[in-house]
């Protein structure tokens, strides 16, 4: 049920703000957005949900400090480590990809660096939602890595993807 209540809301803030702008803007730019809303919302349900039922008691628990030593779960050999690097990779590749396809201009910097933000405000508010949730700077390093490897893939498919939104573009003016 608290979940329920986040997707309700991101399903309502996507009929009402953001469907009618994207949809005026051509079925590609439709299509594309609408991708990257729906991976954002994957992104929030593993990292940060439940967030609204969660709002009354953020300060019900204490702030534990990102650990700013980077892979010392490796280094010690601690948990699960691999598989969460692999995660964290895999949770930001579709991100490098899809971001460069709702910009304009949608360079490598850009797409590292708003990787980056993403990340970083996730690790920060994870310990701040989620008194169980801690926050790592290897998952930042990790999810800027993914990111960087999904803007390599948006390079090497670039083409095919441009030809297949032109497809959608030219079927839309043919409705």
């Amino acid at each position: 049920m608290k979940y329920l209540i986040d997707f309700m809301f991101l399903m309502l803030l996507y009929v009402f703000v953001f469907y009618g702008k994207w949809k005026n803007r051509g079925r590609d730019v439709l299509f594309v957005n609408t991708l990257m809303y729906v991976y954002l919302s994957f992104v929030l349900y593993f990292t940060l949900m439940p967030i609204i039922t969660s709002l009354p008691f953020i300060l019900d628990h204490p702030y534990v400090a990102m650990n700013l030593v980077p892979f010392i779960d490796v280094s010690a050999k601690r948990g699960d480590f691999i598989r969460q690097i692999v995660l964290n990779v895999i949770m930001t590749l579709p991100f490098g990809f899809l971001f460069p396809l709702t910009q304009k201009k949608g360079g490598f910097l850009k797409t590292v660096f708003y990787v980056f933000l993403m990340s970083l405000g996730i690790e920060i508010l994870q310990p701040l939602i989620n008194g169980v949730r801690s926050s790592d700077i290897t998952d930042i390093i990790t999810n800027v890595t993914g990111g960087m490897i999904g803007y390599a893939c948006y390079v090497i498919f670039k083409p095919m993807i441009y030809q297949i939104l032109d497809h959608l573009t030219a079927s839309n003016l043919r409705l």
